[in-house]
């Protein structure tokens, strides 16, 4: 099962898929979550968990909707 917003399904994601979806590189990426690490906890495999991508945007903001 997973939840559509307007621009984003809420499903699990490689780290390279969110940072497409956050429109930045990798490593950007990597920066922006690292407070937050502890947070979001470690990937299952090559994916975050829907739980997981949940934490990461309440943690960042919608993809598309910051200023």
């Amino acid at each position: 099962m997973s939840i559509t917003t307007d621009k984003f399904e809420l499903k699990g994601y490689s780290k390279r898929e969110l940072a497409e979806k956050y429109n930045i590189s990798i490593r950007t990426f990597n920066t922006w979550l690292k407070p937050f690490e502890e947070k979001v906890g470690a990937k299952r495999g090559r994916y975050y968990t829907v739980n997981q991508v949940k934490t990461i945007i309440e943690s960042l903001g919608l993809p598309g909707t910051m200023h």
